[in-house]
């Protein structure tokens, strides 16, 4: 049995901005799931929710472990990069899932959502969504992944926590494995 689990939420716009960047998205899931195989211990507490938005956002993949395949992100023909509905559908998709672990007798460390984007919103609410989400109490460690051309103060906003730009040479799949190694070597993040 597993004595406590760290959430992961790996959320990706894939709106036609993105459409060039998805393999790499792709690429980077599969790189990452291989570092967690790699690590008994990382694979024994992470767990990886998959979220992709567009004009909607949707659950492709609900928190599982890790190392289980994840569900192939496919672009959207959608010129919408609706961040609200995102943030929205996270903070509900993420308190029923500490709830439920919970409820497992399972100790929950703070989650970390993993935001892949160009940063370009298209819905002007969006930072309302994103207090909302932050202000939770079972808030997530934001970290932001740009790729593309990135509208850096966007991203700077929602990564919180930290920001990797894919223009400077980091990959995601390492961006990923690292803040998540990092949290799960930390005694003090739970």
């Amino acid at each position: 049995m597993v004595s406590d689990v760290l959430p992961c939420y790996l959320v990706c716009d894939v709106s036609f901005s993105m459409t060039d960047h998805i393999d790499e998205v792709n690429a980077g899931m599969r790189e990452f799931r291989g570092v967690v195989h790699a690590d008994r211990r990382a694979a024994a507490q992470i767990r990886l929710c998959v979220v992709v938005f567009a004009e909607r956002s949707l659950v492709v993949q609900p928190l599982l472990p890790a190392i289980e395949p994840a569900e192939m992100i496919r672009p959207r023909q959608e010129s919408g990069s609706d961040f609200g509905s995102a943030f929205t559908l996270l903070r509900n998709t993420i308190e029923r899932d500490v709830k439920s672990l919970k409820a497992q007798r399972i100790r929950v460390r703070r989650p970390i959502l993993f935001f892949v984007s160009d940063g370009r919103a298209t819905d002007p609410a969006w930072p309302l969504a994103l207090a909302r989400l932050t202000a939770m109490a079972s808030c997530p460690e934001m970290i932001a992944f740009g790729l593309g051309a990135v509208d850096q103060p966007a991203l700077d906003r929602i990564g919180t926590s930290r920001v990797f730009l894919g223009r400077d040479g980091v990959r995601l799949g390492l961006a990923l494995a690292s803040s998540v190694a990092r949290t799960v070597l930390r005694p003090d993040h739970v």
